[in-house]
């Protein structure tokens, strides 16, 4: 994650989660350092962040980058039957590394854009809740992933994995041009010329006929790219065809007079011919003399429109926040994060990975400082995972009971984002992995603060518990590839010295402030919260000392801060009000809430045997003390007579939960099968005992 620069900004991928995120505002975003206006309307922010931003991270801009940007309501309709090929990179907003690579997606489709009618580049956010279907469907589990899909396919397919030994531009570029080879003749995009070499024969042949059109043809070894990065170049250009030949044979290259390879080999429309002389025998050099040449020009343009995306009239609204403090908003909103959206890229949970989730439940259960209502929510998640007989469950049924769709009074969580202390000074910036550093700070310091919190779990009396429970998370969950291994590295060197709940705790903050080191200067790093080592002075002027006119921590200090920085104590609920009320459910899955647009159109998922929800899989049945008891002697206006009506409407609601309209269906079936079975059996029992009493009936005389 990469860390976002001051605790607060500590975070942004588990190369760097942010738990300092909140606290570090060297200099507020207002012009004023003392105090912010209480409402900033960023609406440069909001226009930065291009069309649809709703208020999330805007990596590529329709309409101004050459990066094709789909979404959940496009990826499907541009990539299925499309006559050009496409590269589409699955990336996250919130993710460092995809933030760092995204100037060298940007450079690489400004250099291929006029490749578009035969291979496009595109993009499309994970982070945005609403494409989170679409990249379970297309199976990404790691930020960013890169996908080709071929030209004119009609089955759906969730594409060919990048294969290249970097992502440098020139090796993408280069493996674009490998996958456009790889189709058939049958599928090959139709605005691809071929990108094979001719026959030297093929040359002679073109330098005798006469056209209306130059040939140029680029002479190059085996393992040039010049020739064909060339004829693709010149795809939307008229009046002139490019084609290769390899220069492997030393006497037909005299004999057109090619002293060295690359060159280029010009056959005009009046018959002349011979050799060009460009400045290098580069790519640019070979594509710009011969778009200049009399008589060419540019197409018009015939590409399809670029896949629209809604505006956004959302603003991004700054909230005053205290450094010094840590607020529910952010921790609840990294919660939502964490479980409805980067849990979504798995589409069943089994062995490892269903073992890790149910211990980072069981450690968030026992440890999250969050409000009632959101505890109630892990607990019961967590009871539930405990009990299940199962050895893979689909995520959908671990979606179900975040969901609270048995509607049980008293659990939410709630189902949007507001950030607080991890808001960064534009979108795209800390947010998630500032919230989830945090997340994981609280943990260790809970821990430490109260052990006899664990006992029973398995996971007591090992002061690494916590720790190896967020680091088998980061590496199997966090979608950041990149930051997961580097925080698989720092776990490697010195985990194993961590002895005591202390040292767990100060494990994990210097290795923050390690990725906060790391990502200094990074572009994901806010220029509003620089990456900073954490606490700073003004937040904590007894953690920091000078020996020798070194400056150097004290230890003691810092560990009393964090204990105080990450406890209940400190924990606001400013703004937490915004995300629901106690006792308020978030709504089942299609309700549609007032104010809020219908989701896009999402691609048709996979029906396979792992999305079917076994019945059995329930969320576990309120305890009775905590079930509302139904008020029948009240009288129905009273507020009382609402909760005994809400009670009974819960528990009606309870016992269709879990099942689909075709498990139900099922059931049904079953049950006149199983009627009808006993029926028959009966009447067969019956004709039969009436059979044998005749057969053994001897009348008296």
């Amino acid at each position: 994650m990469a860390a976002a620069g001051t605790e607060a900004s500590a975070a942004r991928s588990p190369g760097a989660p942010v738990g300092a995120a909140v606290a570090r505002t060297r200099r507020p975003p207002p012009a004023r350092p003392a105090r912010l206006p209480p409402v900033l309307v960023l609406l440069a922010a909001a226009a930065a962040a291009g069309p649809g931003a709703g208020g999330a991270a805007r990596l590529y801009r329709a309409g101004e980058d050459a990066v094709w940007v789909l979404d959940s309501g496009s990826v499907r309709r541009a990539t299925a039957n499309s006559s050009a090929a496409w590269l589409v990179q699955f990336y996250s907003s919130w993710c460092g590394h995809c933030i760092g690579y995204a100037p060298t997606w940007r450079a690489l489709a400004a250099d291929v854009r006029d490749w578009a009618a035969a291979i496009r580049v595109a993009a499309l956010d994970c982070a945005e809740e609403k494409n989170q279907e679409a990249c379970r469907t297309y199976d990404i589990h790691f930020y960013p992933t890169f996908r080709y899909f071929k030209a004119f396919t009609k089955d759906f397919t969730t594409g060919e994995n990048f294969k290249g030994p970097d992502r440098e531009l020139q090796t993408v570029r280069q493996t674009m041009i490998n996958f456009l080879q790889n189709h058939t003749d049958g599928n090959r995009p139709p605005a691809c010329p071929s990108l094979d070499p001719i026959r030297p024969s093929d040359v002679l042949s073109l330098i005798e006929k006469r056209g209306d059109r130059y040939v140029a043809v680029l002479l190059e070894d085996d393992s040039s790219y010049v020739g064909r990065e060339v004829i693709l170049d010149l795809i939307p250009y008229e009046r002139i065809e490019v084609k290769r030949a390899l220069g492997s044979d030393t006497a037909f290259l005299q004999k057109l007079g090619v002293p060295s390879l690359p060159s280029c080999y010009l056959i005009h429309p009046n018959g002349s011919h011979g050799s060009v002389s460009v400045g290098k025998p580069l790519r640019s050099f070979f594509s710009s003399y011969l778009r200049s040449l009399p008589g060419v020009r540019k197409k018009p343009s015939s590409l399809p429109g670029r896949p629209s995306r809604e505006e956004s009239s959302e603003a991004v609204i700054w909230r005053d926040f205290d450094r010094s403090k840590l607020y529910t908003a952010d921790l609840e909103s990294g919660l939502h994060h964490l479980l409805r959206v980067e849990l979504a890229a798995h589409r069943s949970l089994a062995g490892a990975e269903l073992k890790t989730l149910k211990d980072f439940v069981t450690v968030l259960a026992k440890l999250f400082p969050g409000r009632p209502p959101v505890r109630k929510l892990l607990e019961m998640l967590q009871e539930w995972l405990a009990s299940l007989p199962l050895d893979r469950i689909p995520y959908d049924a671990v979606l179900d009971l975040v969901n609270n769709k048995m509607r049980i009074s008293g659990i939410s969580l709630t189902n949007r984002v507001e950030w607080v202390g991890c808001q960064g000074s534009r979108p795209g910036l800390r947010g998630y992995s500032c919230s989830l550093w945090e997340l994981f700070h609280t943990l260790t310091v809970g821990a430490g603060a109260h052990p006899e919190a664990l006992d029973g779990t398995g996971l007591e009396d090992d002061p690494q518990a916590v720790l190896q429970t967020i680091r088998r998370y980061v590496h199997v969950f966090f979608g950041c590839k990149e930051c997961g291994e580097h925080f698989e590295e720092m776990a490697k060197e010195s985990i194993d010295s961590v002895k005591t709940p202390d040292q767990a705790i100060l494990w994990l903050w210097k290795k923050h402030n390690l990725v906060n080191s790391r990502l200094a200067g990074h572009p994901s790093e806010d220029p509003k919260f620089p990456k900073v080592p954490w606490p700073s002075p003004d937040l904590c002027p007894a953690c920091h000392e000078e020996i020798k006119g070194l400056g150097t921590w004290n230890e003691g200090q810092v560990l009393l801060f964090l204990k105080q920085h990450y406890s209940r104590d400190n924990l606001v609920d400013t703004h937490s009000a915004d995300l629901g009320g106690p006792g308020e459910g978030a709504p089942a899955p299609g309700e549609k809430q007032e104010g809020s647009r219908a989701p896009p159109e999402q691609p048709p998922a996979d029906h396979g045997a792992e999305s079917l929800r076994p019945p059995s899989l329930l969320p576990p049945r309120p305890r009775l003390s905590e079930r509302s008891q139904p008020g029948l002697d009240l009288p129905l206006g009273s507020r009382a007579g609402g909760e005994g009506r809400r009670g009974a409407e819960a528990a009606a609601a309870f016992l269709g939960m879990g099942f689909s309209s075709l498990d139900m269906s099922l059931c049904v079936l079953l049950y006149v099968a199983s009627s009808l079975f006993l029926m028959v059996m009966y009447f067969f029992f019956r004709v039969r005992s009436k059979r044998w009493k005749v057969k053994h009936h001897h009348p008296s005389v």
